[in-house]
Protein backbone atom coordinates (compact mmCIF):
# COMPACT_ATOMS: atom_id res chain seq x y z
CA UNK A 1 0.00 0.00 0.00
CA UNK A 2 1.41 3.41 -0.78
CA UNK A 3 -1.37 5.66 0.94
CA UNK A 4 1.00 8.46 0.49
CA UNK A 5 1.36 8.22 -3.41
CA UNK A 6 -2.68 8.15 -3.18
CA UNK A 7 -2.80 11.57 -1.52
CA UNK A 8 -0.07 13.07 -3.89
CA UNK A 9 -2.13 12.38 -6.55
CA UNK A 10 -5.32 14.20 -4.86
CA UNK A 11 -3.71 17.07 -4.53
CA UNK A 12 -1.56 17.04 -7.62
CA UNK A 13 -4.61 16.88 -9.64
CA UNK A 14 -6.49 19.35 -7.31
CA UNK A 15 -9.52 16.47 -6.98
CA UNK A 16 -12.18 17.88 -4.89
CA UNK A 17 -11.84 15.19 -2.31
CA UNK A 18 -12.85 15.80 1.38
CA UNK A 19 -11.37 13.41 2.98
CA UNK A 20 -9.86 9.26 3.03
CA UNK A 21 -9.49 7.01 5.28
CA UNK A 22 -7.99 3.49 5.39
CA UNK A 23 -8.48 0.57 7.68
CA UNK A 24 -6.52 -2.50 8.21
CA UNK A 25 -8.18 -5.18 10.36
CA UNK A 26 -10.76 -3.06 11.39
CA UNK A 27 -8.49 -0.29 12.59
CA UNK A 28 -7.82 2.90 11.25
CA UNK A 29 -4.13 3.32 9.64
CA UNK A 30 -4.27 6.31 7.21
CA UNK A 31 -6.44 9.54 6.74
CA UNK A 32 -5.96 12.12 4.81
CA UNK A 33 -8.00 15.86 4.32
CA UNK A 34 -11.20 16.45 6.57
CA UNK A 35 -12.90 13.70 8.01
CA UNK A 36 -14.82 14.83 10.64
CA UNK A 37 -16.97 17.86 9.10
CA UNK A 38 -20.25 16.62 7.39
CA UNK A 39 -20.59 16.51 3.97
CA UNK A 40 -23.53 15.20 0.99
CA UNK A 41 -23.79 11.73 0.81
CA UNK A 42 -25.86 11.47 -1.94
CA UNK A 43 -26.82 7.72 -2.54
CA UNK A 44 -25.02 6.44 0.02
CA UNK A 45 -27.73 6.98 2.40
CA UNK A 46 -29.27 4.23 0.80
CA UNK A 47 -26.58 2.08 2.63
CA UNK A 48 -28.46 3.43 6.17
CA UNK A 49 -31.99 2.76 4.56
CA UNK A 50 -30.85 -0.38 4.35
CA UNK A 51 -29.71 -1.27 7.71
CA UNK A 52 -33.00 0.10 9.20
CA UNK A 53 -34.66 -2.25 6.87
CA UNK A 54 -32.23 -5.18 8.73
CA UNK A 55 -33.38 -4.00 11.64
CA UNK A 56 -37.17 -4.40 11.20
CA UNK A 57 -36.59 -7.45 9.61
CA UNK A 58 -35.04 -8.99 12.48
CA UNK A 59 -37.34 -7.85 15.08
CA UNK A 60 -40.31 -9.42 12.46
CA UNK A 61 -41.47 -6.08 11.85
CA UNK A 62 -40.61 -6.40 8.19
CA UNK A 63 -41.26 -8.73 5.69
CA UNK A 64 -38.90 -9.19 2.81
CA UNK A 65 -41.09 -10.86 0.89
CA UNK A 66 -44.28 -9.24 1.10
CA UNK A 67 -45.89 -7.07 -1.28
CA UNK A 68 -45.06 -3.47 -1.10
CA UNK A 69 -48.50 -2.83 -0.64
CA UNK A 70 -49.07 -4.39 2.51
CA UNK A 71 -46.41 -1.27 4.60
CA UNK A 72 -47.94 1.80 2.58
CA UNK A 73 -50.77 3.83 3.78
CA UNK A 74 -54.41 2.36 3.37
CA UNK A 75 -55.60 5.64 2.51
CA UNK A 76 -52.89 5.41 -1.27
CA UNK A 77 -53.60 2.08 -1.75
CA UNK A 78 -57.33 2.32 -1.34
CA UNK A 79 -57.14 5.42 -4.04
CA UNK A 80 -54.92 3.18 -6.50
CA UNK A 81 -56.78 1.94 -9.73
CA UNK A 82 -57.48 -1.87 -9.91
CA UNK A 83 -54.64 -2.31 -12.48
CA UNK A 84 -51.98 -0.58 -10.48
CA UNK A 85 -52.95 -2.51 -7.01
CA UNK A 86 -52.96 -5.70 -9.23
CA UNK A 87 -49.38 -4.74 -10.92
CA UNK A 88 -48.17 -3.49 -7.44
CA UNK A 89 -48.95 -6.56 -5.13
CA UNK A 90 -46.09 -8.10 -7.29
CA UNK A 91 -43.37 -6.22 -6.49
CA UNK A 92 -42.05 -7.07 -2.47
CA UNK A 93 -39.86 -5.19 -0.32
CA UNK A 94 -37.08 -7.63 -1.73
CA UNK A 95 -37.72 -6.25 -5.04
CA UNK A 96 -36.85 -2.52 -4.18
CA UNK A 97 -34.04 -3.80 -2.20
CA UNK A 98 -32.87 -4.82 -5.16
CA UNK A 99 -33.52 -2.68 -7.51
CA UNK A 100 -34.99 -5.38 -9.82
CA UNK A 101 -38.54 -2.95 -10.94
CA UNK A 102 -38.93 -2.29 -14.57
CA UNK A 103 -39.80 1.05 -15.63
CA UNK A 104 -39.58 3.08 -12.64
CA UNK A 105 -37.77 6.32 -13.63
CA UNK A 106 -34.82 7.71 -11.62
CA UNK A 107 -36.61 9.73 -9.40
CA UNK A 108 -40.35 11.26 -7.67
CA UNK A 109 -41.61 14.16 -8.55
CA UNK A 110 -44.47 16.93 -7.51
CA UNK A 111 -45.85 17.53 -3.75
CA UNK A 112 -46.73 14.05 -3.72
CA UNK A 113 -43.81 11.14 -4.02
CA UNK A 114 -46.20 8.37 -3.42
CA UNK A 115 -48.75 9.39 -5.67
CA UNK A 116 -46.10 9.68 -7.99
CA UNK A 117 -44.29 6.01 -7.36
CA UNK A 118 -47.66 4.65 -7.30
CA UNK A 119 -48.85 5.98 -10.78
CA UNK A 120 -45.65 4.82 -12.54
CA UNK A 121 -46.80 2.35 -15.41
CA UNK A 122 -44.76 -0.84 -14.95
CA UNK A 123 -44.78 -2.80 -18.09
CA UNK A 124 -43.88 -6.54 -16.27
CA UNK A 125 -44.07 -6.58 -12.61
CA UNK A 126 -43.04 -10.13 -12.71
CA UNK A 127 -39.92 -9.45 -14.83
CA UNK A 128 -36.66 -9.13 -12.76
CA UNK A 129 -34.08 -6.11 -14.02
CA UNK A 130 -31.73 -3.78 -12.98
CA UNK A 131 -33.51 -0.28 -12.59
CA UNK A 132 -31.21 1.78 -10.94
CA UNK A 133 -33.90 4.49 -9.34
CA UNK A 134 -34.43 6.30 -6.10
CA UNK A 135 -38.07 5.64 -6.07
CA UNK A 136 -37.09 2.11 -4.83
CA UNK A 137 -35.42 3.48 -1.79
CA UNK A 138 -37.96 5.93 -1.18
CA UNK A 139 -40.68 3.68 -1.18
CA UNK A 140 -38.36 1.55 1.24
CA UNK A 141 -38.41 4.35 3.29
CA UNK A 142 -42.15 4.56 3.46
CA UNK A 143 -42.78 0.91 4.04
CA UNK A 144 -40.17 0.81 7.19
CA UNK A 145 -42.47 4.26 8.77
CA UNK A 146 -45.14 1.74 8.66
CA UNK A 147 -43.93 -1.26 9.66
CA UNK A 148 -41.75 0.08 12.73
CA UNK A 149 -45.12 2.31 13.48
CA UNK A 150 -42.66 5.63 13.66
CA UNK A 151 -40.35 7.91 12.04
CA UNK A 152 -37.58 6.34 10.27
CA UNK A 153 -35.71 9.81 11.12
CA UNK A 154 -35.93 8.92 14.70
CA UNK A 155 -35.50 5.45 14.46
CA UNK A 156 -32.15 5.64 12.70
CA UNK A 157 -30.84 8.19 15.10
CA UNK A 158 -31.60 6.05 17.83
CA UNK A 159 -31.42 2.65 16.21
CA UNK A 160 -28.43 3.36 14.15
CA UNK A 161 -26.39 6.58 14.75
CA UNK A 162 -26.47 6.59 18.69
CA UNK A 163 -24.91 3.18 18.64
CA UNK A 164 -22.72 4.13 16.41
CA UNK A 165 -21.51 7.77 17.92
CA UNK A 166 -22.94 9.45 15.02
CA UNK A 167 -23.81 12.99 16.75
CA UNK A 168 -23.36 15.09 13.68
CA UNK A 169 -25.68 14.26 10.84
CA UNK A 170 -28.22 16.01 8.79
CA UNK A 171 -30.85 14.11 6.83
CA UNK A 172 -34.27 15.29 4.29
CA UNK A 173 -37.68 14.58 4.24
CA UNK A 174 -39.80 13.73 1.09
CA UNK A 175 -42.67 16.64 0.51
CA UNK A 176 -44.86 14.51 2.95
CA UNK A 177 -42.38 14.35 5.02
CA UNK A 178 -41.34 10.49 5.37
CA UNK A 179 -37.55 10.17 6.01
CA UNK A 180 -36.17 10.83 2.63
CA UNK A 181 -34.16 6.95 1.99
CA UNK A 182 -32.77 7.43 -1.37
CA UNK A 183 -30.41 10.69 -1.00
CA UNK A 184 -30.34 13.92 1.02
CA UNK A 185 -27.99 12.91 4.35
CA UNK A 186 -25.07 14.90 5.24
CA UNK A 187 -22.47 13.02 7.31
CA UNK A 188 -18.08 12.75 8.12
CA UNK A 189 -15.97 10.27 6.04
CA UNK A 190 -14.95 8.81 9.83
CA UNK A 191 -19.12 8.66 10.22
CA UNK A 192 -19.73 6.90 7.00
CA UNK A 193 -16.53 4.84 7.88
CA UNK A 194 -18.54 3.64 11.27
CA UNK A 195 -20.94 2.71 8.88
CA UNK A 196 -18.86 0.69 6.94
CA UNK A 197 -16.96 -0.88 10.25
CA UNK A 198 -20.81 -2.33 11.29
CA UNK A 199 -21.11 -3.79 7.28
CA UNK A 200 -17.41 -5.35 7.85
CA UNK A 201 -18.00 -6.73 11.56
CA UNK A 202 -20.88 -8.60 10.45
CA UNK A 203 -23.49 -6.24 12.36
CA UNK A 204 -21.89 -5.29 14.95
CA UNK A 205 -20.09 -2.09 16.23
CA UNK A 206 -17.71 -2.17 19.54
CA UNK A 207 -19.20 -5.33 20.22
CA UNK A 208 -22.65 -4.13 20.20
CA UNK A 209 -25.36 -6.06 17.85
CA UNK A 210 -27.40 -3.60 15.61
CA UNK A 211 -28.50 -5.54 12.89
CA UNK A 212 -27.83 -9.15 12.61
CA UNK A 213 -25.31 -11.10 10.42
CA UNK A 214 -27.89 -13.25 8.24
CA UNK A 215 -29.45 -9.51 7.30
CA UNK A 216 -25.72 -8.26 6.40
CA UNK A 217 -25.05 -11.25 4.27
CA UNK A 218 -27.99 -11.23 2.40
CA UNK A 219 -27.70 -7.27 1.44
CA UNK A 220 -23.81 -7.38 0.87
CA UNK A 221 -24.73 -10.78 -1.18
CA UNK A 222 -25.06 -10.41 -5.27
CA UNK A 223 -29.17 -10.80 -4.79
CA UNK A 224 -29.40 -9.00 -8.48
CA UNK A 225 -27.13 -9.01 -11.68
CA UNK A 226 -26.01 -5.72 -13.18
CA UNK A 227 -22.93 -4.50 -15.51
CA UNK A 228 -21.09 -3.09 -12.37
CA UNK A 229 -21.15 -7.21 -11.16
CA UNK A 230 -24.20 -7.41 -8.95
CA UNK A 231 -26.05 -5.80 -6.33
CA UNK A 232 -26.89 -6.56 -2.90
CA UNK A 233 -29.44 -4.92 -0.74
CA UNK A 234 -28.68 -0.96 -1.49
CA UNK A 235 -24.86 -2.66 -1.45
CA UNK A 236 -22.99 -2.58 -4.71
CA UNK A 237 -20.31 -5.77 -5.27
CA UNK A 238 -16.83 -4.85 -5.63
CA UNK A 239 -14.33 -7.58 -5.97
CA UNK A 240 -14.67 -10.56 -3.44
CA UNK A 241 -16.32 -7.76 -1.30
CA UNK A 242 -18.56 -5.03 -1.53
CA UNK A 243 -19.45 -0.95 -1.36
CA UNK A 244 -21.74 1.83 -0.32
CA UNK A 245 -21.48 4.12 -3.60
CA UNK A 246 -22.85 7.76 -4.10
CA UNK A 247 -23.04 9.39 -7.02
CA UNK A 248 -19.69 12.19 -7.05
CA UNK A 249 -17.52 10.30 -5.11
CA UNK A 250 -18.55 9.20 -2.04
CA UNK A 251 -17.61 5.89 -1.22
CA UNK A 252 -16.71 2.96 1.25
CA UNK A 253 -14.69 0.06 -0.24
CA UNK A 254 -15.35 -2.88 2.67
CA UNK A 255 -12.89 -5.84 1.74
CA UNK A 256 -13.74 -8.50 4.83
CA UNK A 257 -11.08 -11.25 3.11
CA UNK A 258 -8.21 -8.15 3.00
CA UNK A 259 -9.36 -7.21 6.44
CA UNK A 260 -9.33 -3.86 4.49
CA UNK A 261 -11.99 -0.96 3.87
CA UNK A 262 -11.52 2.59 2.74
CA UNK A 263 -13.92 5.57 2.49
CA UNK A 264 -13.55 8.79 1.06
CA UNK A 265 -16.36 11.70 0.69
CA UNK A 266 -15.60 13.86 -2.75
CA UNK A 267 -17.65 15.83 -4.77
CA UNK A 268 -16.68 14.99 -8.35
CA UNK A 269 -18.93 15.41 -11.26
CA UNK A 270 -16.56 14.67 -13.60
CA UNK A 271 -13.51 12.20 -12.82
CA UNK A 272 -14.61 10.34 -9.88
CA UNK A 273 -13.23 6.97 -11.95
CA UNK A 274 -10.20 8.97 -11.72
CA UNK A 275 -10.30 9.01 -8.05
CA UNK A 276 -11.30 5.20 -8.20
CA UNK A 277 -8.52 4.11 -10.32
CA UNK A 278 -5.86 5.86 -8.09
CA UNK A 279 -7.42 4.34 -5.34
CA UNK A 280 -7.04 0.69 -6.61
CA UNK A 281 -3.14 1.44 -7.55
CA UNK A 282 -2.24 2.85 -4.75
CA UNK A 283 -3.91 1.32 -1.80
CA UNK A 284 -4.95 -1.92 -3.60
CA UNK A 285 -2.09 -2.47 -5.56
CA UNK A 286 -4.04 -3.91 -8.80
Amino acid sequence: MNFDAFVRDITSNKWNVYGAEVYEDGSLTHSFGDTQGIHEIYSATKAITSIAAGIAYDEGKLDLDADILEYLPREKVSAMSKKQSETFRKISIKRLLTMSVADFPFAAEGNSFMDFALSCPISDPDKKVFNYSNINAYLVGVCLTNAIGKDLGAFIEERIFKPLEIDHFEYERCPEGYFYGASKAKLSVHDLSKIGILLYNGGAYKGERVVSGEYVEMASSVQQMNREGGYGFFLWKYRDGFSINGKWGQKCYILPKEKLMITFLSHMEDGSGDLVKSMEKYILGL
